[in-house]
């Protein structure tokens, strides 16, 4: 279709960037001010249910978008990652866990802290940086034979979609994420705003598999992803003048601009690093768990949560529940530390 937009001397890679620059910066804005994030929803805490509610309104119009594309004709995922017959399990629930353990640790999913960092968090700050890091290393450095030996455990499947009719999955957990949404305690504007972050992931489907298509210069489906992206942009701000930039690249720079405005708009924007270096250390472990968990499940809360289950793929949903499993195991054995110990009984 790109071919028939008119577009001058602007290519279809090109065209994606500023795509991606412009759903980031929604992104960015939004998450700000709904402090989108799923770690809060399942960690012990008081508006664990009113995150919940965010987070699950979110995903039912990004389900319902995206199948709607797809039964349009606009976009299918037949040939996406999220489809392979070969299912790497071993390196999906391994590296699910280690990234729910490791955004219990940094007290965000890489998705918050990237927001945050555009509000001033210099922890925040400091995790992207070492996640993107990671990341990278473990797609293409150091780290890759980590990735390669654990992708090599598979199971051939005949079909990597959940099983059944799409329609009926996509009617099935939309109903019960919005159910789930108006029940939550959420203001009526706090779930619009939701809704809205979850119409930009058929945005970012469609947009790039549909609208940008150009048979003379393909670029990749994609929608909202932070693991790859923030290699990516790592990769373009070391070596920019012997790489271009991409839609991963046009992403994280959109949600840092997106969230810099909108905490200055809010008042929110506010400087903070950290109070010791035990909780320094404690925030580079688990950036480091959810880079190398981000590669090894295939996407962070986002890109195989939010962008990957409205694909009705068995490796998101599984991603997806790996990171959830990680994650409330994690909250659970820190909350049993951090407990005050009783005083000890004195001898009689």
């Amino acid at each position: 279709m790109f071919e028939t937009l008119g577009f001058g001397t602007l290519t279809a890679p090109q065209a994606a960037v500023w795509l991606a620059l412009g759903l980031g910066a929604l992104f960015g804005a939004l998450a700000q001010v709904t402090r989108f994030c799923l770690r809060r929803a399942i960690v012990a805490g008081e508006d664990r249910r009113q995150a919940a509610g965010v987070w699950l309104t979110a995903l039912a119009v990004a389900v319902l978008g995206t199948q709607l594309a797809v039964a349009q004709g606009w976009i299918a995922f037949d040939d996406h990652r999220f489809m392979a017959t070969d299912l790497p399990v071993l390196a999906i629930v391994a590296g699910g866990v280690m990234f729910g353990i490791g955004m219990v640790l940094t007290r965000g999913c890489i998705s918050r802290l990237t927001v945050l960092s555009g509000a001033g968090n210099l922890r925040a700050i400091t995790v992207l940086v070492v996640f993107a890091i990671t990341a990278h290393a473990a797609l293409k450095g150091v780290l890759a034979p980590v990735r390669t030996a654990l992708g090599g455990h598979t199971i051939s499947l005949e079909s990597a979609a959940l099983p059944g009719a799409p329609a009926i999955w996509a009617g099935l957990i939309a109903i019960a994420a919005l159910a789930y949404g108006l029940r939550s305690g959420n203001r009526p504007g706090v779930l619009v705003l939701a809704g809205l972050i979850g119409a930009l992931v058929p945005m970012g489907w469609v947009g790039t598999g549909f609208v940008l298509y150009d048979d003379f210069d393909p670029i990749a489906m994609q929608s909202l992803s932070f693991t790859s992206s923030a290699a990516d942009g790592l990769f373009y701000a070391v070596a920019s003048t012997a790489v271009g930039a991409n839609f991963g690249t046009g992403l994280i720079g959109g949600v840092l601009v997106g969230a810099v405005l909108a905490a200055l708009l809010t008042g929110r924007f506010e400087w903070q690093s950290f109070d010791s270096p035990r909780q320094t250390g404690r925030y580079l472990a688990g950036a480091v768990l959810m880079g190398l968990g981000g590669v090894l499940a295939g996407g962070c809360t986002v890109g195989a949560g939010l962008a990957g289950v409205p694909t009705l793929s068995l490796a998101a949903v599984l991603a997806l529940g790996a990171i959830i499993a990680g994650g409330m195991l994690a909250d659970r054995v820190l909350r049993g530390v951090q407990q005050p110990k009783p005083d000890a009984i004195p001898a009689e």
